[in-house]
This record gives structure tokens, C-alpha cells and sequence, in this order.
């Protein structure tokens, strides 16, 4: 989804991890979208004090809400979006032909590489339901400059996790289990259930820092030696590195999703709907895509409607840094 509030000035890098594990609670805020026609979300990436958790760039939570989506056709540079439903239908349509309708259970990925554009609509013309995670994945340098890509995926792992809770692995992997979604860094994405009265524990990869964010319920999760946090609709808990497993307990039935990935290879700097390394960049980006360049190319069976980029900063764009 486009960040159609974007503070032009702002921008993030990708920070050194810490060394070790952490139990930090970081609440998303609340951002209007009046482009979407007053849509609300919930945004937990990125945040001033942690710009990523590995290649993760940027989290969004769209709903539960009644709206009537329309968000117009827009560039991406230098990112995957992650598109994962909750509740209501989505139709996506991009520069390279894909037009689909996405629902429950089923998982979007469109990989930008140098540049691509799409739209994102609900399905009819009267408000409906609408609930969803929009995420985004940093590209490394190795795929980066590289041609656009998308994939659709209607059958995904799930990993037994014992007592009737379970993982569906929407991206790379867990417990060994391996998504079949294109992914070009070490990551994992997972959507966790856990019913009511159940106590279960999450394998993690140590060597990879991780995330819990809370979707449905109020499950407290169990950080070792730290106290035990009650994680919230919306909070992001961030776990730190070297981590081995995070036990959870679910007084009502709960669900959470699961971020986590190897740190990430090098500082970005992000900026509306772009990923890249430099001002430089970002600056070419935006200037193409008011040129209408063919970068971006045409989103299948639109016309001349498309968002403008908001207005470039007075001063250079710099990187954020990680205050934790």
C-alpha cells in the first residue's frame, strides 16, 4: 500500500542489531489516509526507535474497518510488498500484467526490483469489510536493480505447534518449514493461532533478530528472564537476536504474526514509497515517475489516473538511527 501520508522528510537505515535479546513494546500509531477516502491504519514499521527487524521495512495494518478502498496506481522501488488478508477482498493490478483478486488466506508478493507500479482495490462499489497486513521487504543489493516480479499463492505450510495452535508460514521459513514465496534475503513471516488455555512455544533462529505483533486477543508472551509482556492489537514486541524459542499463553484465543530475519546486509533510506541507498536515488526515482517514465510502465486496464509524488524536502534526506 502506498504511504499516502508520507512525511516527505522522513527516512530510515537499517540499523546495526543489538547483540542479544530484548523485550521492547512499541505501539503503532494511528495514521489517516485520505487518499483511500478516510481510511485508517495502524502502522508498527517502521518506528524512530527501530527503523527494521532484518530486511522488514515497513508494517501497515489496514482495518478491521468498513471502507470502500481505492487506492490509485503508484511506484515502488527497491522492495517486496507483502500483502496478507484478514477479512474482505482486494483486487491488484500492476505494470506487468498481473490483475488478481486476493482473499483470506491467500498471499501477494510483488517484488519492484528497479521500479514498478500497481493499484489496490476493494471489490465492489459499496463500503465493505476490510482487514489486512501490508508489509514491506527491503531488496538486497544482489536484486535490487533487477526486473519487477509478482506471485500469488493459495496453499501455504503450516506448522503444528502443539495444544491446536499452529503457524501458517506466509514467508520464508520456520521450524523448518519453508514458504514457496520468493524471498532474497534470510527471513520468516508467520501468522500464529493459538486457542484459548493453550501455552506454546515458537522455535526461532537465533542467528536472526524477531518480532511479535499482535493481531487478535491479548496473549502474554513470555520472554525468559524479562518480564512477561501483554501484547495488545497492534503493539509490535521487539525480541532482539539470539533467541532460541518465545513462549506465548492465550487466555481467549489469540493471533499474532511473527517477524524475523538475518539483520540486514546495509544501510537504506526510505522515503514514500521507495526503498534505495542514497538521496540521489530517491530524488531519480520520484523524477521519473512525474515524467511518466517507462521505468514504472502502465497498471493493466487503468487510464491516466495515478497518485503524484508529494513534494521533495528543502534539505538533503539523511537515515534515521536506531535509538534502542
Amino acid at each position: 500500500m502506498t504511504r499516502l501520508d508520507a512525511d516527505p522528510t522522513e527516512t530510515v537505515d537499517a540499523p546495526a542489531s543489538c547483540d542479544g535479546p530484548r523485550a521492547l513494546l512499541l505501539t503503532a500509531r494511528e495514521v489517516p489516509l485520505g487518499g483511500v477516502r478516510g481510511m485508517q491504519v495502524h502502522r508498527a514499521l517502521p518506528q524512530r526507535e527501530l527503523p527494521m527487524v532484518g530486511a522488514w521495512c515497513f508494517l501497515d495494518r489496514f482495518g478491521p474497518q468498513v471502507t470502500t478502498m481505492r487506492v490509485e496506481p503508484h511506484p515502488h522501488i527497491g522492495l517486496q510488498t507483502v500483502t496478507w488478508p484478514f477479512a474482505g477482498e482486494t483486487r491488484h493490478r500492476d505494470t506487468i500484467g498481473s490483475d488478481v483478486v486476493i482473499k483470506r488466506g491467500q498471499l501477494n508478493i510483488m517484488t519492484s526490483g528497479a521500479g514498478i507500479a500497481h493499484s489496490e482495490y476493494s471489490m465492489g462499489d459499496e463500503p465493505t469489510v476490510t482487514d489486512a497486513l501490508q508489509l514491506w521487504v527491503a531488496l538486497p543489493e544482489s536484486r535490487r536493480h533487477g526486473g519487477p516480479d509478482f506471485e500469488r499463492h493459495t496453499d501455504l505450510p503450516v506448522v503444528d505447534l502443539g495444544d491446536g495452535a499452529a503457524a501458517v508460514v506466509v514467508v520464508g521459513e520456520l521450524a523448518g518449514i519453508h514458504s514457496p514465496a520468493t524471498m532474497y534475503t534470510p527471513i520468516v513471516g508467520a501468522e500464529v493461532f493459538i486457542p484459548a488455555g493453550a501455552r506454546v512455544r515458537i522455535p526461532l533462529n537465533p542467528a536472526w533478530e524477531h518480532a511479535l505483533v499482535g493481531v487478535d486477543g491479548a496473549p502474554l508472551v513470555h520472554a525468559g528472564d524479562e518480564e512477561s509482556v501483554t501484547l495488545g492489537d497492534h503493539d509490535l514486541l521487539y525480541l532482539g537476536l539470539a533467541r532460541e524459542v518465545i513462549e506465548i499463553e492465550a487466555p481467549t484465543d489469540v493471533t499474532v504474526f511473527v517477524l524475523g530475519g538475518e539483520p540486514f546486509e546495509s544501510d537504506i533510506v526510505m522515503w514514500w514509497n521507495f526503498v534505495g541507498r542514497s538521496h540521489e536515488e530517491i530524488v531519480a526515482a520520484r523524477d521519473e515517475w512525474e515524467a511518466d517514465s517507462p521505468r514504472f510502465g502502465h497498471v493493466v486496464t487503468h487510464g491516466d489516473e495515478r497518485i503524484p509524488a508529494p513534494p521533495l524536502p528543502t534539505v538533503r534526506l539523511t537515515k534515521r538511527r536506531r535509538r534502542l
